[in-house]
Parts: C-alpha cells; sequence; structure tokens
C-alpha cells in the first residue's frame, strides 16, 4: 500500500467528493479504491491470465500430438517457402546482426537506467529479464514433454520457450520501466517492433517452432506485469500527466496494433487448415508451406500483442517515484478538518478556541 494510501488515524475529516483530485489520497487518505491499488489489481490479472495462456498454449502445442505436429509442420514449411529461403541465403549476415542487436539491447536498457540515475528500477528491469530468462531455461529443461528425434533417430533439445525472443521481449518491456513517461509508447513500441523481427528470424532458421516464440512472449509479459504489480505495492507509481503519451506514440503502437491484429487474424484464419496435417510423410510442401506462415503469423502477433497489452495496463500510469505524501496534522488542522483545493491553509485555523495574544 502507497504512503499516501494509508487511512488517518481519526479518519478522514470529510468524504471524498467528485471534484477531489488525485492528490486528496496524499492529504485526507484512501484505503480502497485508490490509483496504486487499482495499477495493483489490473497488472496482477494481467500476470495472471498470461499464466494461463502459456499453459493453454504449452497443453495444446507441447504435450498433443496435433500441436507437435503442426508445430513440426511449421518449422519444416520453411524450406518450401521461397521468400524466406531467398532472404536467408542472400543476408547470411543476418545471424550475427540478431545477435548483436541482442547484445546492443540489453546495454541500450541497462544504460538507459544509469543515465537518468534511476539504480533501483534499472535493477528491477535486469532482474526482469533476467528472471524470464530463467524460467525459460527451467520450461525448457524440466518441463514434461514427449522424446522429440530428428529425421535420423538422434534426440533434438526442446526449444520451448525461445530464448532469443525472451531475451529481446524482455529488453523491449524492461524499458517501459526507465524509459520517461512521455516518450514511453515511442520507444517501447518501436523496441517490441525489433522483438518481432527477431521472433520471426528464428522461425525462418529453423531455430524454433511457433509455440516457442509465443510461449516467450507470455512469460515475458507475465514476469513484467508482475514487476508493475510489485511497484504499484510499494507506492512507486502515480497518475501521469494527461492526454498521456498516446499521442508521441503513435509512430510506433499504430504499426505494433496492425502487426498484432494482422498476425493474429491471419494466423487463427489459416490454423483451421494447417492443423490437419497427416500424421506421417508424404506431405504437400504447400501444405507445409501454408503452416509456417500461420505460424509466422501468430507468433508475431503474440509478440506484438504483448507490448501493446503492457503499454495499455500502464496507460496514463507513470512509473517515476511517486513525490513524498503531504500529510495535514496538528491539533488545530484536526480541529477544522481538511481544506478545500481553493481554501488557503495557514500554520493555524479560525478556531476562536485558540487566539495568539
Amino acid at each position: 500500500m502507497a504512503s499516501y494510501d494509508r487511512p488517518r488515524a481519526s479518519g478522514s475529516p470529510r468524504p471524498r467528493q467528485a471534484d477531489d483530485t488525485w492528490w486528496y489520497a496524499a492529504v485526507a487518505g484512501e484505503a480502497a479504491g485508490s490509483f496504486s491499488t487499482r495499477v495493483r489489481t489490473r497488472t496482477r490479472r494481467g500476470c495472471l491470465g498470461a499464466v494461463l495462456l502459456l499453459t493453454v498454449v504449452y497443453a495444446g502445442l507441447v504435450l498433443t500430438a496435433t500441436g507437435r505436429r503442426w508445430g513440426d509442420g511449421a518449422m519444416t514449411g520453411r524450406r518450401a517457402d521461397a521468400a524466406a529461403v531467398t532472404l536467408l541465403r542472400e543476408h547470411p549476415s543476418l545471424a550475427g546482426l540478431t545477435t548483436l542487436s541482442l547484445v546492443l539491447g540489453c546495454v541500450l536498457l541497462v544504460a538507459v537506467g544509469l543515465i537518468r540515475k534511476r539504480y533501483a528500477v534499472t535493477g528491477m528491469a535486469a532482474g526482469g529479464v533476467v528472471t524470464a530468462l530463467a524460467l525459460t531455461g527451467l520450461l525448457q529443461r524440466y518441463a514434461p514433454r514427449p522424446r522429440l528425434v530428428d529425421t535420423g533417430g538422434a534426440l533434438v533439445s526442446s526449444g520451448f520457450p525461445s530464448v532469443q525472443t525472451t531475451l529481446a521481449l524482455g529488453v523491449a518491456l524492461g524499458l517501459v520501466l526507465v524509459v520517461p513517461y512521455r516518450p514511453r509508447g515511442l520507444v517501447v513500441g518501436a523496441a517490441t517492433l525489433w522483438a518481432v523481427g527477431v521472433g520471426a528470424y528464428t522461425l525462418a532458421a529453423g531455430q524454433h517452432r511457433p509455440g516457442d516464440v509465443i510461449a516467450s512472449a507470455l512469460l515475458v509479459l507475465a514476469v513484467f506485469c508482475g514487476l508493475v504489480a510489485v511497484l504499484a505495492r510499494k507506492g512507486k507509481v502515480r497518475p501521469g500527466a494527461r492526454p498521456g503519451p498516446a499521442l508521441p506514440g503513435l509512430p510506433a503502437t499504430v504499426p505494433l496494433a496492425l502487426v498484432a491484429v494482422t498476425g493474429l487474424g491471419a494466423g487463427l484464419w489459416l490454423l483451421g487448415d494447417t492443423l490437419a496435417l497427416p500424421a506421417a510423410a508424404p506431405y504437400d510442401p504447400a501444405e507445409l508451406r501454408l503452416a509456417h506462415r500461420c505460424g509466422q503469423a501468430l507468433a508475431a502477433g503474440v509478440v506484438a500483442a504483448a507490448g501493446l497489452i503492457l503499454l495499455g495496463l500502464l496507460r496514463r500510469v507513470d512509473l517515476e517515484a511517486a513525490p513524498a505524501p503531504y500529510r495535514l496534522g496538528g491539533p488545530f488542522v484536526e480541529a477544522a478538518g481538511v481544506p478545500r483545493d481553493t481554501e488557503l491553509v495557514g500554520p493555524f485555523t479560525e478556531d476562536l478556541d485558540h487566539e495568539i495574544s
């Protein structure tokens, strides 16, 4: 509970009215329905929703034979997709650029926080990325799943979830904590578009299945929703200035919304046709190519939606350190009650029982 959310010992001197501004909580005290409580509630719900969706993805795409067959078909279909094959063949440097961009993204995340001298929040952002990577490693190593083998019969290590996508989206969502309030939509939106590109490259290169990228996005979203809930629990949030960072962020959030809507719409539309892949060879190359494009669309849509969801949950929420609470007190003020916005406040009140001779 924030410092300005604690109720006064003697209770609020007057009931809250409709024209009271948010700082009334800092003066009179407000326990129920306060701003930090609302932020904490919706971010906890976002965390829980992401965890539930991650469970559904794991059960549907890893534990079921149909889901595994679809994922294998999407990964194999990249060879039948001429556009992906041509891009990787003509630009072999994409692998190095992807790794370099991940390193630079981590450096940017830490540098922005240190330059702004927000050391504690920078540590939380870096800790969120590390936590997401640690959970990814634990899921890859210990999550129950059938034994996967390649065409030669050798065991294949699981890629569920994708480490590259976890790191990229973790950096993108970590910028929510360290970037100033007004440019937050622009910076986080652009970084999320970069994370979409990283996930698309891992699918085109055959490093991961679509379910791996989708699971990474949901995992990172759950971690950072939880971190914001912790900040709200400690009172480190406050209302942002209106109209908020929506307008400055439109150049990044509009393309991100288009990617999310188009990817999810096209992916769900094609999913019904691609789930009916045969259980054994021979496979139709056209069906495999369709499965690959379906997986690309779904993965891009989910990664983009993860960034939009966190930005939406933090709409008009400033994550800068809350100002020191201003609390009126003393025997004279307690006798007169909390003043209105238009009333003058002095060291003494107009109580005729207390006069200065």
